[in-house]
């Protein structure tokens, strides 16, 4: 058990909302990442700074848009995820490892959102 993030395209007829995909729709993942922790607590930021409002931010999509990308690529050069714990998180210090996946991550979002796919970021834990 323990912090599994993914990162889905779906068609923009999929899109719901900001923190809703249609539940049967095809999704491409575009990316997996365990218990990269600090990068979680940038998404739960995100959703927060949307108006998400759950106690718990788990198995809640975050729909990530070009300007979202732009302040984490940002966040990942400048070394500015937050620090984030939880029980299942793990303890895994950021590396030049994670910042080149990380980097990798936000132009795959680049490209599926340049093909006309919404992009969203979801977690279990």
């Amino acid at each position: 058990m323990g912090l599994d993030m993914y990162a889905y395209a779906v068609s923009k007829r999929d899109a719901i909302s900001e923190f809703e995909m249609a539940r049967d729709c095809e999704k491409e993942e575009l990316h997996y990442w365990r218990k990269h922790h600090d990068l979680h607590g940038w998404m739960e930021n995100l959703y927060r700074d949307k108006g998400g409002d759950a106690d718990s931010f788990n198995c809640i999509p975050v729909e990530l848009t070009v300007d979202d990308l732009d302040n984490l690529q940002q966040a990942i050069l400048d070394d500015d995820l937050p620090r984030t714990s939880g029980f299942f998180f793990g303890d895994n210090p950021p590396d030049l490892e994670s910042m080149r996946d990380d980097l990798m991550f936000v132009q795959k979002c680049r490209i599926a959102i340049k093909e006309g796919k919404v992009v969203y970021y979801d977690s279990w834990w």
